[in-house]
């Protein structure tokens, strides 16, 4: 990683408003076959903004031949560019870890009538 890459303590306090601004994006994508958003069902795996307002995500999808796997991506992609201050969304698709239930927040549980 690079100096310019590390983020100081100041950095992290001004980002800290458009991370929780990414987030509520996130929340507003929905997987289409569960009815929770991806972030609470925990397909966000890493969210990373850079001083230029560059958003890195790494996400997954809860099994790897998800039909609708390009249209989530679009979705995420458009919906965090569409955050005012954000200047990019970079998106990189893993399967490791392989999603499980365990990756549920405890919102979704409650959505899905699960078992806290």
């Amino acid at each position: 990683m690079s100096e310019k890459e590390i983020l100081t303590a100041e950095d992290v306090k001004e980002l800290a408003p458009l991370y929780d601004n990414v987030v509520m994006a996130l929340k507003q994508v929905y997987d289409p076959e569960i009815p929770v958003n991806i972030y609470d069902l925990g397909l966000i795996y890493e969210l990373h903004i850079t001083k230029e307002h560059d958003v890195n995500i790494t996400m997954t999808f809860t099994a790897p031949n998800c039909p609708m796997a390009d249209e989530v991506m679009l979705d995420v992609k458009t919906s965090v560019e569409d955050v005012p201050g954000v200047k990019s969304c970079n998106i990189e698709l893993t399967f490791d870890p392989v999603w499980d239930q365990s990756m549920l927040s405890d919102e979704a549980r409650v959505e899905l009538g699960m078992d806290i």
